[in-house]
């Protein structure tokens, strides 16, 4: 009599449950269609979130340029310290359009550069090992790298690309979590109904938001994709560029292998600002930064096979 009495109780909690869901979804139907038919021009709304992203990236990077500096414990090397290496980067300036640049050491993951900052307003972090590392020549020509990537401004596209990515995965994730929710709802409620009580509630709503987050990281890695292959391509731009200021790629070729034969970092924060680039396996090559260094270093060797002249 009393397991009967029991079966019965747990249908009509399941019944109980599933009229509410239902009752929620068709509430929050009829709210989307009110606020759809309300909605404000989608060019404009597109136009307020793609500003109101990239004003937040911009704040972001010019923020967090001083506090990578601060976090690397970079120190700044003034005319005194360094002559000949300052005279080195006045005359690579003069083939840039990047205005005053600071030059700063730090103790790196590895014998590695980058550039920190935008063009006007930037900063070269060289590890305190490279200048031994490196012939004046090869270390010339990581300057202008370097130099080639604050031109470009490769550090502030990246950081809005990221940025935007990121909120376009917010906005999906709030998007989908009601969703989610009502299905889990749905579902649990159709449990109890046919007997079956479901999960405890907390673990069930932490299954519902980590299968509305896989669905968001699968977005956010197709977009990222497209981001890792924009790097690539402005990294060969700067291999480019500083073979163009310095006339010697072949230069920049060997300072690309003493690096990666030095040491090539792990991955982490900075990884997308260093040189190096030997990463192997599809997934892997999808998802670096850099071009593999063996076709960097290749290409770069084409390069002084040709005859070239040497900037004045």
């Amino acid at each position: 009599m009393r397991r009967p009495s029991l079966r019965l109780l747990v249908a009509l909690t399941g019944l109980s449950l599933l009229v509410v869901h239902l009752a929620v979804a068709v509430a929050g139907y009829r709210l989307l269609v009110e606020l759809w038919a309300r909605r404000p021009d989608p060019l404009r709304l597109a136009a307020y979130f793609l500003a109101a992203t990239l004003v937040v990236g911009y704040l972001s990077y010019r923020l967090g340029t001083a506090g990578l500096l601060r976090e690397l414990e970079a120190t700044e090397v003034g005319r005194r310290e360094a002559p000949r290496l300052h005279e080195r980067l006045d005359r690579l300036r003069t083939s840039f359009d990047v205005g005053e640049v600071r030059l700063h050491v730090a103790t790196l993951e590895a014998p590695n550069a980058l550039a920190v900052g935008t063009a006007g307003g930037g900063a070269v972090v060289l590890d305190r090992r490279l200048p031994e590392l490196l012939t004046p020549a090869e270390l010339e020509a990581i300057l202008a790298h370097e130099l080639a990537h604050l031109e470009g401004r490769d550090g502030l596209i990246q950081t809005l690309g990221y940025t935007l990515v990121r909120s376009v995965g917010g906005v999906l994730y709030l998007l989908l979590l009601p969703l989610g929710l009502l299905v889990g709802g749905l579902v649990r409620a159709v449990s109890w109904a046919v007997g079956r009580p479901p999960r405890p509630l907390g673990r069930h709503l932490a299954v519902v938001r980590g299968r509305v987050l896989r669905v968001v990281v699968v977005v956010l890695f197709a977009l990222t994709l497209p981001l890792r292959a924009l790097s690539r391509r402005r990294e060969y731009r700067a291999d480019d560029r500083a073979v163009e200021a310095t006339g010697d790629p072949a230069a920049l070729a060997r300072a690309l292998a003493k690096i990666r034969r030095a040491a090539a970092p792990g991955w982490g924060m900075l990884s997308p600002l260093y040189v190096h680039g030997d990463e192997e396996g599809l997934l892997t090559r999808l998802l670096a930064t850099h071009p593999p260094m063996d076709e960097r270093v290749g290409r770069l060797l084409e390069m002084a096979d040709q005859p070239r002249r040497r900037p004045r």
